[in-house]
């Protein structure tokens, strides 16, 4: 484990989106906390070198870090506090008890003061019902912090497969860095990745084995890699040192991806997939119809057991009378093969609609990463840049 590099603790973590994106920005991820267990599954495989916590970040004080990290400053707090009660989708209430976690996203910012902070959250939290929300919780660190946004950001502007809106709020240390919110904006992409880009090369679905409660769904990658886009290739590659599971690489090395198990669906049900145009949507199970050159739309999570355990609706694939894979759902928010979710494909679903998309986390860090650390940036060059 590299000990030298900017460390960032990653608040209601979940599977690890935004802590991908920081790994591959340059950052260590130091410490993991969900109070899910099931979310957080996959977590200490894919990034061995971190240090997942199944905790209520709610419960967590002064003394619960000392045991965690000792008296270290961690560079960074990143962080996408549960926002069902803020969605525009589904029934959102300003009593649901999850809001209340964004003011403690910021207390933790108050007790562990690290050089920065990144919060994510839907759109949904701009409303007027729930912008007080965030400002109050805001408020609380506006006398150490230089806060950016809130800002609307567009994972597909950042390079991913899928047009998935999310605000964000970027807080700095004057002390410490200089920040800019049009260095964000930097890092858009030109031409946008398709649905094609991002899954025409990926296997067919594979049938699951029933007795097998461990497997995650490998599959051989398609024989033919030629039409293979740029996309697709860079999501196939090996991670980095440090991070990714041993047997899902091992796996990755010889050809084989995980996450294509195959939904059954009824002859009926086929047929009628079948008929539904590119671009509109199932009448019946209000699955939309993806196009080969656009983007998918936002992968839903659906809710846990304590919500119903609520499926969320999942695309159709462009071209075949089925719903999309959790490897095609993935592919579409930019993880790499080498990243693992869940056996079951309802809760890798529930990962991916719940995740920070890596190429947002990783546009975002990599430009924060740049501003920090630089020895030759005195602090009166860093309050002129600041001013």
């Amino acid at each position: 484990m590299n000990n030298t590099k900017p460390s960032v603790i990653d608040l209601f973590c979940g599977c690890g989106g935004f802590s991908l994106g920081a790994e591959l920005a340059g950052f260590r991820s130091l410490v993991a906390i969900d109070i899910e267990p099931t979310l957080q599954s996959s977590f200490g495989k894919n990034f061995p070198s971190s240090k997942p916590v199944q905790a209520d970040v709610s419960d967590i004080n002064r003394a619960d870090w000392s045991l965690l990290i000792g008296d270290k400053r961690p560079d960074g707090i990143i962080g996408g506090p549960p926002c069902q009660g803020f969605s525009r989708i589904g029934k959102r209430s300003k009593d649901d008890p999850r809001n209340t976690l964004i003011h403690h996203f910021y207390r933790h910012v108050n007790l562990l003061q690290p050089k920065f902070f990144v919060m994510e959250n839907v759109e949904g939290l701009l409303d007027e019902d729930n912008i007080g929300v965030l400002e109050a919780a805001i408020g609380t660190v506006s006398h150490r912090y230089t806060v950016l946004g809130p800002f609307v950001v567009n994972a597909a502007d950042f390079g991913a497969a899928t047009n998935r809106r999310r605000t964000l709020v970027v807080g700095y240390d004057p002390n410490e860095l200089a920040l800019e919110q049009r260095l964000f904006d930097q890092v858009a992409v030109e031409i946008r990745a398709t649905v094609r880009d991002a899954i025409s090369d990926l296997p067919s679905p594979v049938p699951r084995n029933p007795r097998d409660k461990s497997d995650f769904g490998w599959a051989n990658y398609k024989i033919n890699s030629i039409a293979t886009s740029e996309y697709a290739r860079s999501l196939r590659e090996l991670p980095p040192d440090g991070l990714g599971w041993s047997s899902a690489i091992e796996h990755l090395s010889s050809g084989t991806v995980s996450g294509m198990f195959q939904t059954c669906h009824t002859p009926t049900v086929q047929n009628r997939y079948r008929s539904i145009p590119n671009g509109t949507s199932d009448p019946i199970s209000k699955s939309y119809r993806l196009s080969w050159n656009g983007q998918c739309p936002t992968i839903r999570a659906g809710t846990g057991s304590e919500k119903g355990a609520f499926q969320a609706v999942r695309p159709l694939h462009p071209s075949e009378p089925r719903v999309i894979t959790v490897r095609e759902a993935a592919r579409m928010q930019a993880f790499p093969d080498w990243f693992i979710f869940h056996p079951t494909v309802w809760h890798s679903f529930r990962m991916i609609g719940n995740s920070v998309s890596p190429s947002v986390s990783f546009g975002v860090l990599s430009a924060i990463f740049k501003n920090l650390g630089h020895d030759e940036i005195t602090r009166d060059q860093l309050k002129r840049r600041a001013a």
